[in-house]
């Protein structure tokens, strides 16, 4: 081999080996990049599944507020409609009892049921109309007993009517001009928002106030 030829060879040797050098620096500096990528990456795949958690987080207790918050409503809510149920219970069996004449004397009831509508009206003349059982089983007595009671000279005249089957009595003056219906589920309906207000405040439903003033 002449000296031109081992200087040439000795020449390619070293440019491939700095060739090859320089290519293992390329990779090695590759892998560094690629490794600090995956690092910048699963960095950031780790903040943002903590970000969601965070919102989650947030997102639930929220939640839990506003269902919170709405517990002191629907508690009041299904207490306001037990007490409406029980208080419908009561009218109703109020009215029963009424039906069945429980718990009170029936003639003197229709008396002062009577009189109690007269002293309100004007006149002296008033017609007092009943059942016909009723009429039959009261007797002929009851216009003076009513009387009685009215608190002024009035004359009275009992009759009949078809539509007082439900016991009590309707009070008309002798032209029919005013009328008191005293038919017992008729006065029990005109005086429930009273006894409703007044049962409501002794079971204690509501706070207690004053009377709402006479009914009739």
């Amino acid at each position: 081999m002449t000296t031109d030829q081992s200087s040439t060879e000795k020449l390619r040797e070293e440019i491939l080996a700095d060739a090859g050098r320089e290519a293992e620096k390329i990779v090695m500096r590759a892998k560094q990049d690629a490794e600090a990528l995956l690092a910048n990456a699963a960095a950031e795949a780790e903040r943002l599944r903590q970000e969601r958690l965070n919102e989650a987080g947030a997102e639930a207790a929220h939640q839990n507020e506003l269902i919170l918050a709405t517990v002191p409503v629907e508690i009041e809510r299904l207490r306001a409609a037990r007490i409406e149920a029980l208080l419908a219970t009561i009218y109703e069996e109020a009215g029963e009892q009424l039906l069945v004449r429980k718990g009170f004397e029936y003639r003197e009831t229709v008396i002062a049921l009577s009189a109690y509508a007269i002293r309100r009206m004007e006149g002296d003349t008033f017609v007092v109309k009943l059942s016909d059982a009723d009429q039959a089983a009261l007797g002929d007595a009851l216009a003076e007993e009513i009387a009685g009671r009215a608190g002024r000279p009035v004359k009275i005249t009992i009759s009949n009517a078809p539509d007082i089957s439900e016991g009590g009595v309707i009070v008309e003056d002798g032209e029919a001009r005013q009328v008191w219906d005293n038919r017992f589920l008729k006065r029990l309906e005109r005086l429930w928002p009273e006894l409703r207000r007044q049962i409501a405040a002794q079971a204690n439903f509501v706070p207690k106030t004053g009377s709402g003033g006479n009914n009739p």
